[in-house]
This record gives structure tokens, C-alpha cells and sequence, in this order.
């Protein structure tokens, strides 16, 4: 069906597109220039950094802000390279609402695509138009990772599709007791990769509010932090959600236990993680019956150890900007890799248990 290619070619231009976003909205924040355009959707009223450059006049109205050529381009190509993914997700959703049944892509599916890009967008304006406020970074970062999510999921049910659900190699006798093992091991399965879906949902929170609030470097060492397996840290308040409007958080406003209790608990996130993402993927290795899945636990694997390799590698070498850009995109593929094992594990227990 024509349409059905459509959709398939438009979910991989956007989840390229939208892991590109992602990685440009990390050097945003990681060069100080998520200010370098202090309105929105414009660069001082203006389409571009250029036009800003020619108007003293658009400059004026923002005394505290002096334009900075290069972090007002930064933050622009970000927002072009935003707004053309939100036009994407668009035509996504008015593909799935109007095409008639049966709907390779469902109407809600379409319609949750859109509901989170109108929000991600409100976020953008929020993000600027309230000072680089961390809860709003935060949730930012997260809805970002959740159009990615959902434009990954979305590719990976549409590759299913003209295969149907999954082949399987070997296929137990209906009724036997390998079969009944077989459909407990996909359950298994499926239910710890939720699981780590939902674990690492929670790190990236912890990620967005660390890099929120300038606590990447508040550890520098590693694998101890400030010289100690449990630092001195100030977690009271270093977890406060809202602090009141108009503060400029450009640069960070906690103090450094505060920020130290952000970072070290973003290791301990880290940990987590890295359990219950080696817990899921093994158990699929170690079962016979998900054959099927095994390579995609081996992504999963390789996924998260190139992930704790650049973060450990960040704090050894001092946080250089290419490796700290590098860790959000190192984020985006281990949500990648995690997803496209759950796809294979949903569409597995779908045919033990049919």
C-alpha cells in the first residue's frame, strides 16, 4: 500500500530528525546559549540571528541581553531543526486520521504524535520565556525523548507489519509443557523490558534535572564522588521542583552540596539502570525459547556499555563538550535499543499466546 510506505519512510525521517533535536538540544544547554535568543518562536523579533544583527533596534528591546552571534545561531537551528520535525509529526497524524480502515497507523496513535509535539513546542517557549527553569528543562528533555519513543515504535510495528507479527524458528507443540514455558519466558521477557523502560524514563529525569541545575561537574572524580563512596551532599534542597517565577537559571542557583546531591544521585540512577537493563537482556540471551530476540539483547548490551563508557570517560577527562553532548545521544540509543527489544518481546508473546 502507498500509504503504508509513506508511513514508514516518514517514521524514519523523523526519528533521525528527532535524535538529531535531541543531540542539538544538549549542545544547546551545553554551551550556554538556550538564552541566545531571549524570545520565542523569533531571535529578537526576527526569523534569524542576522536579521537580529542588522536592528540595533530589536536588540534594544532587551537591555540585559546582549545578542551573542554564536549561541543565537545555536539555539535557532535547534528550533529550524525542531520545527521541521513538528511539520513531519503533522503530516503523520493527518495520514493516520484520514486514511481509510484498515489504518496501518492507528487515528489515536496519530493524534498522541501530535498532542506531544504541540506540548514539547509549548515547553520550547516555556524553557526561554521562564529563564531556563530546571523543571521546565527537565520535562523538555522528556517529551523530547518521547517523540523520539513514539516515532521509534511507530517504525519498528510498521517493519512488522508486511511480515506479520514475528517468524519463530522452533515452535513448541501447543499445549505441551515447553510451550507453556515458552509463553512464561516471553512474559518474563516482556515484563522486564518494561520495566527498564520505565527505569530509564526515570534516569532521564535525573539526567535533564542534573543538567538543569549545573550539577554535571559537581563530581569530578570517579568512581567515588568529592573524594567519597557517600558525599556530603544536601538533598533538601536539591530536589525542589518549583522555586517561583522570574528567576534566571542560567548558570544555576543551587549550592554545591545541593548540586553534588543532583549529580551522585544520577549515578545511583546510573546503577540502577545498568541492573535492570543486564537483568532483562540476559535473561533473553539465557532462554532458548526467544531465540528470536537474542540480537536484539546483544544491542541492548552493547547499548548501555557505550553509554557507561562515555559517561565514565566524561568525568575522567573533565567534561569535554563533544563527550557531554555525546552522553544525550549515548541516551537516545539505549531508549532505541530498549524499545526495539520490547517490539520483538510484545510481538513474541503475541504469537505464544494466540
Amino acid at each position: 500500500m502507498p500509504i503504508d510506505r509513506w508511513m514508514r519512510g516518514l517514521a524514519l525521517f523523523g526519528v533521525l530528525l528527532c535524535l538529531g533535536v535531541v543531540v542539538l538540544g544538549a549542545y544547546v544547554r551545553l554551551t550556554d546559549a538556550g538564552l541566545g535568543c531571549p524570545d520565542w518562536p523569533g531571535c529578537y523579533g526576527h526569523v534569524s540571528p542576522a536579521g537580529a544583527a542588522e536592528s540595533p533596534t530589536s536588540q534594544a528591546r532587551f537591555p540585559g541581553r546582549p545578542l551573542e552571534a554564536g549561541k543565537a545561531w545555536h539555539e535557532m537551528i535547534h528550533r529550524y531543526a525542531a520545527g521541521t520535525l513538528g511539520c513531519v509529526i503533522i503530516v503523520i497524524a493527518a495520514l493516520a486520521i484520514a486514511a481509510r480502515p484498515p489504518k496501518v497507523v492507528g487515528t489515536g496513535y496519530g493524534l498522541l504524535l501530535f498532542a506531544t509535539v504541540i506540548v514539547q513546542a509549548l515547553l520550547g517557549m516555556l524553557t526561554v520565556t521562564w529563564l531556563l527553569k530546571p523543571l521546565i528543562v527537565t520535562l523538555h528533555l522528556l517529551f523530547g525523548m518521547t517523540t523520539l519513543a513514539l516515532l521509534w515504535w511507530l517504525w519498528l510495528r510498521l517493519q512488522q507489519r508486511p511480515r506479520g507479527a514475528v517468524q519463530l524458528q522452533t515452535v513448541p507443540e501447543r499445549g505441551s509443557r515447553a510451550w507453556s514455558d515458552a509463553i512464561a519466558a516471553a512474559r518474563v521477557a516482556y515484563g522486564l523490558a518494561i520495566a527498564a523502560v520505565v527505569v530509564l524514563a526515570a534516569q532521564f529525569f535525573l539526567g535533564g534535572w542534573t543538567s538543569a541545575n549545573y550539577a554535571a561537574i559537581a563530581c569530578p572524580d570517579f568512581p567515588m564522588c568529592q573524594g567519597a563512596w557517600w558525599p556530603h551532599a544536601d538533598f533538601s534542597h536539591a530536589f525542589v521542583l518549583w522555586r517561583g517565577l522570574w528567576i534566571n537559571y542560567e548558570g544555576g542557583i543551587l549550592a554545591n552540596p545541593a548540586r553534588v546531591a543532583i549529580h551522585f544521585a544520577h549515578r545511583l540512577g546510573a546503577l540502577t539502570v545498568t541492573l535492570t537493563f543486564l537483568g532483562a537482556a540476559l535473561y533473553v540471551i539465557s532462554r532458548p525459547s526467544l531465540a528470536m530476540a537474542r540480537r536484539r539483547a546483544w544491542l541492548v548490551l552493547a547499548a548501555l556499555g557505550l553509554q557507561l563508557a562515555i559517561g565514565i570517560s566524561m568525568v575522567l577527562t573533565t567534561f569535554p563538550l563533544w563527550l557531554t553532548t555525546s552522553h544525550t545521544a549515548g541516551a537516545a540509543l539505549l531508549l532505541m535499543a530498549i524499545l526495539a527489544l520490547t517490539a520483538k518481546l510484545h510481538a513474541v508473546r503475541a504469537v505464544r499466546t494466540a
